[in-house]
């Protein structure tokens, strides 16, 4: 019961501070310095990599970089994201069975 409890106050805090750059700053534009800075993306790049490469403290290169490089040639022939997560799963399928 408590771990549903904290899995409820992290998402309803999630929403509220997600929530909070659109209320606050409504239909005015943003502030200069953070027109310039797009820290979603960033972080979800970071995220990304890490999770791709990431070892027990070094870098391994496995079948996860083949599916997330045909998710990334996916995305860019502007395939719609289930399709995009079918295919970056089959290539990383692929690769672990011919390895």
């Amino acid at each position: 019961m408590t771990v549903w409890l904290v899995v409820l106050a992290v998402g309803a805090a999630t929403v509220v501070f997600k929530a909070s750059g659109p209320v606050l700053l409504g239909r005015r534009p943003l502030p200069a310095p953070l027109a310039g800075v797009v820290v979603g993306p960033v972080l979800l790049a970071a995220l990304v990599v890490t999770q791709t490469v990431g070892g027990d403290g070094q870098i391994v290169l496995d079948a996860r970089l083949a599916g997330v490089g045909a998710a990334a040639a996916a995305i860019a022939a502007r395939a719609p994201l289930p399709l995009v997560v079918v295919v970056a799963a089959a290539a990383t399928a692929l690769v672990r069975l011919l390895t």
